[in-house]
């Protein structure tokens, strides 16, 4: 089952009904377990098949709300009973036995894959480290490639974490190297140090706001303006002789406190803010 978003292009998408198929619950799926077993036509009826009920629900929780699962963990059971040649109550030791480990729900370039980046990043920015590494392992228990993982870390970093702790993008990037040297099973360990750091650090998000706020006023409100000329690049011979180059240009480190007054944007944004203020009761750098 694929996500149509995904899968069908948008002109046929239009055309089409599209059904939400939601997990079940385990009342359902306990329900479609009963079924299975009793069903002499298409299910294993015919085979008297018992489970323990710690069995049974040893079944529900792998299943994880996927029917085709309980029902596949179902035909080994049946071969299990074929082969004792018996239909006293299956242990729980043999469901786990055909079980081996939990399946996770997860596809790695579906709905489930942008799902969990989602909540992974989103914890992160909400500052619940507990929920950030859940979902960290969520995704490495369902196969993603950690440098995905990484890279949704390092964004974050920069984006939700920003100047407020700028260390914080350093750890992310470290840890993204360190995915790229050593791969899983041991990638795991930086990827959640760099996680734990990341979400109880501080927050500010001025530099997506910042850029993206110049990007609009470039791409969206034709504000696009050529270089002032006292700001234009000067090596070369004729830029101040000729044309006049960088000649009302002021040198701030030859000003008191290194700063001047001169304006860097063009003449038709003077003055404009891009940049969000600094949080009440912290000095701007550069003031």
């Amino acid at each position: 089952t694929e996500n149509p978003s995904f899968e069908v292009i948008p002109s046929l998408r239009s055309r089409c009904q599209i059904f939400r198929l939601e997990y079940l619950d385990r009342a359902d799926l306990r329900a479609i377990v009963a079924r299975a077993l009793k069903d002499r036509e298409r299910g294993l009826g015919r085979e008297s098949i018992v489970l323990e009920d710690e069995a049974l629900d040893l079944i529900l929780s792998h299943a994880n709300g996927d029917a085709r699962r309980a029902l596949n963990v179902l035909e080994a059971a049946q071969d299990y009973a074929r082969g004792e040649n018996r239909s006293l109550p299956i242990p729980a030791k043999v469901i786990e036995g055909i079980i081996q480990r939990a399946a996770v729900l997860y596809d790695k370039s579906g709905t489930e894959h942008y799902d969990h980046a989602s909540a992974f990043q989103k914890s992160l920015r909400g500052s619940d480290a507990d929920a950030a590494i859940y979902w960290l392992a969520k995704m490495i228990a369902g196969g993603e490639d950690p440098r995905f993982i990484a890279r949704r870390l390092v964004v974050t970093a920069a984006e939700d974490v920003g100047n407020a702790d700028p260390q914080a993008l350093l750890i992310a990037t470290a840890a993204a190297e360190a995915v790229e040297r050593i791969g899983l099973p041991e990638a795991r360990i930086p990827l959640a140090q760099a996680v734990i750091y990341v979400a109880r650090a501080a927050k500010d998000n001025s530099a997506i706001v910042a850029v993206d706020r110049a990007l609009d006023d470039i791409q969206n409100q034709g504000h696009s303006y050529p270089v002032p000329d006292s700001l234009k690049d000067t090596h070369y011979r004729d830029a101040k002789t000729r044309y006049g180059y960088g000649v009302d240009y002021k040198y701030p480190h030859s000003y008191p406190g290194r700063k001047v007054d001169q304006e860097y944007l063009p003449k038709e944004l003077k003055g404009k803010k891009y940049v969000p203020p600094e949080p009440p009761g912290k000095k701007e750098r550069g003031t």
